[in-house]
């Protein structure tokens, strides 16, 4: 049976912004600081490193109740037993992810246009991840995607939306109000010397 998802405060791991000693601990304080959903993201490891790393994280996800996404990859997903997969436009396409993981499992897609995010919704995705909306330093090629687009987007679509990209507490509250589903944050959290505080304080800029 698919996982119900809450989308509230999504942390996606970068192994080179952490703070703390390992990722594992730095997902299990991101946890205990309110992330609702941790994806695994991994761009310069072996398939070998991704997998043992991938059981590493799930072994927290697992003990604190938080389902588990990975990046791009369905085969690790499958490998571990993650909860589902997060793939962007240059990614296996929606459809074919779906038909490698069945439908009990979350596929969620990247999307910076209305047409993105409709097509998205058509192919069986579960959520989209709407971004860049400000300019980040962890993902230089990203376009920007104004308010006003993410607007449009939210009429468009039915599935659950979170945002990305540069979200910090200077801006999350502006998330209020406008439909989405959740903050998905990379360096807002994992860079900073307490990363529970961050979490929690990321939490109640969006939902206080």
């Amino acid at each position: 049976m698919k996982p119900e998802i809450d989308y509230t405060l999504y942390l996606c791991t970068d192994r080179r912004l952490m703070s703390a000693d390992t990722l594992e601990e730095a997902v299990e304080q991101a946890i205990r600081g309110g992330c609702t959903l941790v994806q695994l993201r991994e761009k310069d490891c072996s398939s070998l490193d991704f997998y043992r790393t991938a059981l590493g994280v799930k072994r927290i996800t697992d003990r604190c109740g938080i389902p588990l996404i990975i990046n791009d990859r369905a085969d690790i997903a499958l490998a571990v037993g993650a909860a589902g997969v997060h793939a962007g436009q240059s990614d296996l396409p929606c459809a074919a992810l779906r038909a490698m993981l069945g439908d009990d499992r979350v596929i969620g897609i990247s999307a910076a246009t209305v047409e993105e995010a409709v097509r998205a919704q058509r192919d069986g995705a579960d959520y989209i991840g709407v971004g860049a909306m400000f300019a980040t330093g962890t993902k230089t090629d990203a376009g920007l995607v104004s308010m006003e687009t993410l607007a449009e987007i939210r009429r468009a679509a039915a599935i659950p939306i979170v945002v990305i990209g540069g979200i910090g507490p200077q801006n999350a509250g502006r998330f209020r109000g406008t439909g989405i589903d959740g903050l998905a944050v990379i360096s807002a959290i994992l860079t900073k010397p307490d990363i529970a505080a961050a979490a929690r304080e990321l939490r109640a800029q969006f939902r206080p």
